[in-house]
């Protein structure tokens, strides 16, 4: 601390006391008694003036400085394009191997993720989008509906967030988003140091159970690990634990189907009839809902309530059933029919069910299907059925 240090746009190789920049716009952005974080808040710095291409700080904590960390001005306000060349360049590669989802860092407004969407279609790519909230202007309250309608979920990426908006403010923020992207019919991934002590530790500590468990039990989709598998010396045990947790919070969530139904206002048929599943099941007590789908998105609206009923989303789409094991509460499965009768295909969902081990002779389920079969989002019917007295007509 108080040793003086420049963040030079010009430099390329780093050497004592000064290193380059990736984002040369940085001299442009920053003003005497800004505080800049690198490497999500571990080194702070208060700058002291811009000369040129330098801003020329102070050290207010040190640490060892690596390559490729990231930089944060506390309070947010960096004017850096959410779509740098690299990207851009990032994007295309993603389209190239199919990937299923694609996360896109830093997004401010639907702008960037439209951008990001026009890229990966124009390279052939099908991904759902993911906007990574963490920047202070995101998490305002029409920012981050804005980023939503453009996106299929959201990161909840709490390290550069907590960098732009203070590591106290980030918890509630994190409730809001996760509540927020329930009620908007997004899917929500949570992030950041969740089992952080297990890079170097065989066990997490309780603070860090807590910290998953709560997630989920906010209604997070899923939660993610970084380092913690990628450079820790506990992989494979950090997974198991950080299954568990989730395994016992998922079991102990509230069932907030009445609330939620209740409140609810439809727009759609296919919507209509995935809420109308969720209540039936629930009230009825049926051992698993069976959503017949094309596209996912009758099995995504059903995981944003928790009812308390397992989801089984039935597809021949490989696409769609990779997409929807990111779905809470919910199982893909695939389902192979061909021609266009309804009772068969309704026939062969229950076998599928029957052969996985789901349900049994005599257990209820409630199916949902499309007609035309086939079509994406042509959910229009709900029809309840005691496995092993499925018949035509």
């Amino acid at each position: 601390p108080g040793d003086a240090f420049v963040l030079d746009a010009d430099c390329e190789l780093g050497v004592d006391g000064r290193v380059g920049l990736d984002y040369k716009e940085l001299p442009r952005d920053v003003r005497p008694g800004d505080v800049l974080l690198l490497d999500d808040g571990k080194i702070v710095f208060e700058v002291e003036k811009v000369v040129g291409n330098e801003v020329r700080c102070r050290v207010r904590h040190g640490g060892v400085l690596s390559n490729n960390k990231g930089i944060n001005r506390l309070g947010g306000g960096l004017t850096a394009a959410a779509l740098p060349p690299k990207d851009m360049e990032d994007i295309r590669t993603a389209a190239k191997i199919k990937v299923d989802y694609l996360a896109v860092s830093f997004p401010k407004s639907s702008a960037d993720m439209n951008m990001a969407r026009q890229l990966l279609r124009a390279a052939g790519g099908e991904a759902f989008l993911i906007a990574k909230i963490e920047r202070a202007e995101a998490v305002e309250p029409k920012a981050l509906i804005d980023i939503m309608s453009a996106c299929e979920g959201i990161m909840v990426a709490r390290g550069d967030l907590a960098v732009e908006v203070g590591d106290a403010s980030v918890p509630a923020l994190q409730k809001r988003m996760i509540r927020l992207a329930r009620e908007q019919n997004k899917l929500t991934i949570t992030a950041t140091q969740m089992m952080e002590s297990m890079i170097s530790s065989p066990v997490p500590t309780r603070a860090e159970v807590s910290d998953v468990a709560n997630a989920v039990l906010d209604g997070t989709d899923a939660v993610m690990l970084s380092a913690e598998t990628a450079t820790g010396k506990y992989p494979v045990e950090t997974i198991a634990s950080m299954s568990r947790i989730c395994a016992v919070a998922e079991d102990s969530a509230e069932v907030t189907l009445d609330r939620d139904f209740l409140d609810r206002v439809f727009t759609r048929v296919d919507q209509s009839i995935a809420m109308a599943a969720l209540f039936t099941a629930y009230h009825l007590k049926v051992k698993a809902i069976a959503a017949l789908t094309e596209s996912g998105s009758t099995a995504l609206w059903m995981s944003r309530i928790n009812c308390g009923v397992p989801i089984y989303a039935l597809t021949s789409q490989t696409a769609t059933r990779y997409r929807c094991a990111l779905f809470r509460d919910t199982y893909p499965l695939m389902v192979k029919y061909v021609g266009d009768d309804r009772e068969e295909l309704l026939e062969e969902a229950e076998n599928v069910l029957v052969r996985n081990g789901v349900v049994q002779k005599g257990d209820l389920i409630v199916l949902t299907i499309g007609e035309p079969i086939g079509k994406a989002g042509g959910t229009n019917t709900m029809k309840i059925v005691r496995v092993g007295e499925h018949r035509k007509g």
